[in-house]
C-alpha cells in the first residue's frame, strides 16, 4: 500500500491558456517524431496541436503555453512562467525550461506519493526537495550538447490529508503543500462564502524581475522557494496562475469571477461533479476576463498600479501569456 492510495481526496481540474505569441519550437532532442510523413513539421507547437515533446523517449509532462507551462494531476497542480527575454538570445528557450521544471517536479512528487505507507508523523513530504531535484535535472537536461538557456518562475500545490481522531467523530480533512518561487501564484478560495483562504506572496529581486530558476540566476529552490501547509475544505477551489492573470485582475475580481462561473455552471448543469466541466468552464471564463484587461491600453490593472508605485508612467493592462489551472477539491467516494 502506498501513500497515494490512502489519500481520500482528489483534484478535479480544468485549464485555460492564452499565448501572446508563438514561441520558439523546442530544439533537438526535445522534438516530437513526425506523425504521418517526413514532410510534417518537427515542431512541438504546430497549429494542429498534435505534436508532443519528448525527453529520452518519455513524454514531457504538462502543457506549454507561449513561454508558460502548466501541469495537472489528481494530487498535484503547478504552473511555470518562462522569462520571455530569452527568446531574443542565442540558445534561449524559456518555454522549454518552464516545461521541464514541471515535468521533473511532477516525477519527483509522484515518487513521494509512491513511498510505502508510514504513520503520518513519519512521512517526509517535502515539495521543496522535489523542486530542487527537478531544478538539478533540468540543468542537466539543458546542458552539454543540448545547451538551452532560459529561466522560469514556478508554483504548485500538492494535495494531501490530515488524519482525524475517529474516536471523537472527526473526519479526515484535506490539506495542501503549497510551494512558490517567483511571481506566479496559488490562490485558494471558498465558494460557499466567496472568501479568500490563502494566496502565495510574490517574490521579486526588483520590479518586473521576479525570483527565477535557470541560466545566470542566483536563485535555487533550496535557498529561495517558500512552502506553506494550508488546511482546506472539501469543495474549496485552488487556482494556480501565471502572472498574466494577477497582473491584470485584482484578488476580489478573480474570486468574484470564479464563484460566478461555478454558480452559472451549477444552474445549467445541476452540479459541480460532471467530470471536469465546471473547473474548465471557470478557468476559461477567468482567462477571458484577464485577456480583456491585458489588451486594453486604458484599463486599470494591478500591473499599472505597481508600476506607478515604482515611479513609472504606465497605464492599461499587461499583455502576457495567461495560464490558469482551476482545481476543485473532492472527496473520493469509496
Amino acid at each position: 500500500m502506498t501513500t497515494r492510495s490512502l489519500i481520500p481526496f482528489r483534484f478535479v481540474t480544468g485549464i485555460a491558456l492564452f499565448a501572446k505569441k508563438v514561441p520558439r519550437p523546442f530544439p533537438p532532442p526535445f522534438l516530437s517524431p513526425p506523425s504521418a510523413s517526413f514532410s510534417d513539421p518537427l515542431s512541438t507547437f504546430d497549429r494542429g496541436g498534435s505534436r508532443h515533446a519528448f525527453l529520452n523517449g518519455d513524454f514531457i509532462r504538462g502543457h506549454t503555453n507561449g513561454e508558460d507551462a502548466v501541469y495537472t494531476s489528481d494530487y498535484f497542480i503547478a504552473a511555470s512562467d518562462g522569462v520571455g527575454a530569452w527568446s531574443a538570445k542565442p540558445h534561449g528557450h524559456a518555454g522549454l525550461w518552464s516545461r521541464l521544471i514541471l515535468h521533473f517536479w511532477a516525477q519527483e512528487t509522484e515518487k513521494d506519493l509512491e513511498q510505502e505507507c508510514l504513520p503520518q508523523h513519519q512521512l517526509k513530504i517535502d515539495p521543496i526537495r522535489c523542486l530542487q531535484r527537478a531544478y538539478e535535472q533540468t540543468i542537466q537536461a539543458t546542458s552539454g550538447p543540448n545547451k538551452c538557456h532560459g529561466s522560469t518562475t514556478t508554483t504548485g500545490a500538492q494535495l494531501y490529508h490530515r488524519l482525524s481522531d475517529r474516536c471523537l467523530g472527526q473526519r479526515t480533512t484535506p490539506l495542501l503543500y503549497i510551494t512558490n518561487l517567483g511571481d506566479s501564484q496559488v490562490l485558494v478560495l471558498r465558494p460557499r462564502d466567496s472568501s479568500l483562504v490563502y494566496k502565495t506572496k510574490q517574490q521579486w529581486h526588483w520590479f518586473d524581475c521576479p525570483r527565477q530558476l535557470g541560466t545566470n540566476s542566483p536563485d535555487t529552490p533550496a535557498q529561495s522557494a517558500t512552502m506553506d501547509i494550508v488546511d482546506i475544505e472539501e469543495n474549496d477551489v485552488i487556482l494556480v496562475m501565471s502572472d498574466g492573470v494577477i497582473d491584470n485582475l485584482w484578488d476580489h475580481e478573480i474570486i468574484e469571477n470564479v464563484v460566478a462561473s461555478l454558480n452559472r455552471w451549477k444552474s445549467h448543469k445541476g452540479n459541480f461533479d460532471a467530470g471536469n466541466g465546471a473547473a474548465k468552464f471557470a478557468a476559461e471564463e477567468l482567462m477571458k476576463s484577464a485577456w480583456r484587461v491585458a489588451i486594453d491600453p486604458f484599463a486599470e490593472s494591478p500591473y499599472m498600479e505597481n508600476a506607478v508605485e515604482e515611479g513609472l508612467a504606465m497605464e492599461g493592462g499587461k499583455l502576457d501569456d495567461i495560464s490558469i489551472v482551476v482545481a476543485l477539491c473532492r472527496r473520493i467516494n469509496t
